[in-house]
């Protein structure tokens, strides 16, 4: 009664019968394959896609020129690509309250489309993401930056004036380059 959907091969327990030119029928396409295509794209693009094109940005917001996202830590390079591709297209939704871990289940996951908080993505060795073990883990952790921060500071009080102007631009040169290239 309600049979019509499936094949004659099904109901009878009979392997269906091959076409005229010997390639086998498939009952879902009604025997009608599909041409594959090889070569080069026809109409190839001109130009890149650009989200939010005729759109107003707002550098206030996060995202912005003013508010950057966060550096990208704890992940895997292929999680990084994922990531990045996000921001690249406006598809990137950061977090507004931190997620809980899969492991530890604390609400300590402070970035955006990974699994596991920063602790136990490092105790256990794998990506924060994808959760799977990796030798390269890009990023580094938030105590190194910090430590690093207060090495610099102490750096630029204890220089004098020409040497502290040199590192300042070196440090703002290194902040632009970075948004430019890795944020926009």
């Amino acid at each position: 009664m309600f049979g019509w959907k499936k094949s004659l091969s099904t109901q009878t327990g009979v392997p269906p019968k091959p076409a005229a030119d010997g390639a086998p029928r498939s009952p879902e396409v009604g025997g009608v394959e599909m041409a594959s295509r090889q070569g080069p794209p026809k109409h190839p693009n001109r130009f890149a896609w650009k989200p939010n094109a005729g759109q107003k940005k707002n550098e206030t917001e996060v995202g912005g020129k003013f508010r950057p996202y966060s550096e990208i830590t704890g992940v895997c390079p292929r999680c990084r690509e994922q990531i990045d591709w996000k921001r690249r297209y406006g598809k990137y939704k950061p977090l507004i309250e931190p997620a809980k871990c899969q492991k530890c289940t604390k609400r300590a996951v402070r970035q955006a489309y990974h699994n596991l908080c920063s602790n136990c993505a490092r105790e256990h060795g794998v990506c924060a993401k994808c959760c799977c073990k990796t030798e390269q883990i890009i990023g580094r952790e938030s105590s190194e930056v910090e430590a690093e921060q207060k090495a610099l500071e102490e750096a630029i009080k204890n220089s004098r004036e020409r040497d502290r102007r040199t590192l300042l631009r070196a440090v703002r040169f290194s902040d632009l380059y970075f948004t430019l290239h890795y944020v926009a």
